[in-house]
């Protein structure tokens, strides 16, 4: 995922911001890392570049 994404992403659950921990990166490109709510705490993956902001219960359905 780009970083400029930032500005435009928000927490699907309650719509707060989104604060970024990079683990990999490629230049501005985001390879693997967390985007953590800041209101609720939820925590969404970035992985293969591509961040999965499903909510909770809808990551588990589509992991089985």
């Amino acid at each position: 995922m780009k970083e400029s994404l930032m500005e435009i992403v928000c927490c699907p659950i309650d719509k707060h911001d989104l604060d970024l921990e990079v683990d990999t990166r490629d230049d501005d490109d985001i390879l693997e890392g967390t985007l953590t709510c800041t209101d609720c705490g939820e925590v969404y993956p970035i992985e293969d570049g591509i961040p999965n902001l499903l909510p909770p219960d809808m990551r588990d359905e589509a992991a089985a």
